[in-house]
């Protein structure tokens, strides 16, 4: 998914504008930097802020759906409403209210992982690697879920 130096369209308007995304959009525009050399891993016109394994790991949960970027990245959203983001070395968080038996939980993430994300690891330690991509993929879909209900109960003015 990363490449280098090579710029993709910038993050769906739908993502930067929904009111849903607000404190992820401000948390992750505070963390973006442009690239600072030709080595760079880039996700737009940003530095990419997510193991490049941890991208593959999201494309290969969700295979059919989108992968928007945010300010170096990758998140899948819902109708512009976030519902999961690749993090750091090895974790997604995932908007959920809480997280479901059987997901162990990975060190918050805050001010994000104050209110309704939740971090989990992308490689989980607690299963076998067939066993913990199928549960990672329920919780994608979960969070994908929620997003979408979110979005459709959104005040329309």
């Amino acid at each position: 998914m990363p490449k280098r130096k090579r710029n993709r369209p910038a993050p769906v308007p739908a993502l930067l504008d929904a009111p849903e995304n607000r404190a992820l959009i401000a948390h992750l525009r505070e963390q973006a930097t442009p690239p600072s050399g030709p080595d760079d891993l880039t996700l737009g016109p940003w530095q990419l802020h997510t193991h490049p394994d941890v991208c593959d790991r999201l494309r290969e949960l969700a295979p059919r759906h989108p992968v928007d970027n945010a300010y170096g990245m990758p998140v899948l959203a819902f109708e512009g409403v976030a519902a999961v983001v690749a993090a750091g070395l090895g974790t997604l968080l995932v908007r959920l209210p809480s997280l479901p038996e059987g997901i162990e939980p990975a060190r918050p993430r805050p001010p994000l992982t104050d209110g309704e994300w939740r971090t989990v690891n992308a490689y989980p330690h607690n299963c076998t690697s067939a066993e913990g991509t199928a549960r990672l993929t329920a919780l994608v879909r979960e969070a994908l879920l929620h997003a979408r209900d979110l979005s459709r109960n959104r005040p329309r003015y």
